[in-house]
């Protein structure tokens, strides 16, 4: 990659080997500084088409994605409309989940619990910002959503001291909402994680929709992909990688068919063949890369079986978005 991006594509080496060759025309989903993109285009793509609901990306982009040509397409919208956004069938599909490291770098996004900024945490421009949700949500729905979302075992004691703090002035800063955080739990011991990283992310995925537009996304690339096509998927928290993980198994026929307790599922034609296991960081990404500890990455081959719908309540989907909310 050239040295004009920003920031490390984790797991790219792996990604290109496991959906070698590449060739004809793919969708990189979450396209941010491009790092998949132009890594597609190198190793053989005929054309990419970028997708990202942040306007910001493509502006960053205009550096150097003249250097591609037409081969290059980018289009701003959600990838769980990636198939209408595509407009033609693809080779292959490429999701990149969660906040990029780009928009953790920029203190006025509001997405790091480490610089002060706007508490905003919106990836696009437009819907509701986390000043919005914590200045709003009541205690219960906010408890939920640190949870279920961050799995944040002081969810209740967080919630109730956010709704205590903003009797006396609104949210509007994320040092705000992390000294808040920090005062309700103990001192981190060396090695361990910040104190605000799991409600940070539990509220980044709310205002985000990040689980409903993971699987509408995965059931779109389904939908646009041709018989052949791959899908590559990295995630970087469990709660992505076993709604990525459930959806596979389900939509290739490895879903259990029912036991003595539960009733049996009608047999479903498998619309995806697995390709790996889930394929982690090696040492020398690691060196590389220190973010991409957690990443996994999935990946599939799109059968010629009928797109169809995949059962949410099996994927293992957080309680908030069963309950459709917050969307």
């Amino acid at each position: 990659m050239s040295a004009d991006a920003p920031h490390i594509p984790v797991l790219l080496r792996p990604l290109l080997k496991a959906v070698a060759p590449v060739s004809g025309v793919w969708l990189d989903g979450t396209f941010g500084a491009g790092g998949y993109a132009r890594g597609l285009l190198e190793a053989g793509a005929d054309r990419v088409i970028g997708v990202d609901r942040d306007p910001m990306v493509f502006r960053m982009a205009e550096s150097w994605r003249g250097a591609y040509g037409d081969r290059l397409r980018l289009v701003q919208g959600t990838f769980s409309d990636l198939d209408t956004l595509a407009g033609e069938p693809l080779d292959g599909v490429v999701l990149d989940l969660g906040v990029s490291s780009m928009q953790l770098d920029m203190p006025e996004r509001g997405f790091s619990f480490l610089r002060d900024g706007p508490l905003d945490m919106r990836m696009g421009d437009t819907g509701p910002s986390a000043a919005d949700l914590v200045n709003t949500l009541d205690e219960g729905d906010l408890a939920d959503i640190l949870y279920h979302y961050g799995e944040e075992r002081a969810s209740r004691r967080i919630a109730r001291a956010i709704v205590e703090a903003r009797k006396t002035a609104p949210f509007e800063t994320t040092l705000q909402l992390v000294a808040v955080v920090e005062r309700c739990l103990p001192r981190p011991k060396p090695g361990q994680s910040h104190p605000a990283t799991r409600s940070f992310q539990a509220i980044r995925i709310a205002v985000n929709d990040e689980f409903g537009q993971l699987i509408e996304g995965l059931e779109a690339a389904e939908r646009a992909l041709k018989p052949g096509g791959r899908l590559a998927v990295v995630t970087f928290h469990s709660l992505e990688d076993r709604v990525v993980k459930r959806f596979l198994q389900a939509r290739s026929g490895g879903e259990g068919q029912g036991s003595r307790y539960a009733p049996a599922r009608a047999a479903v034609e498998p619309a995806f063949r697995l390709l790996s296991k889930a394929i982690g960081p090696d040492d020398t990404e690691l060196a590389e890369n220190p973010r991409a500890r957690s990443a996994k990455l999935r990946v599939a081959a799109r059968t010629d079986a009928p797109a169809g719908r995949a059962d949410r309540k099996s994927l293992g989907l957080p309680a908030p978005v069963l309950k459709g909310h917050p969307r």
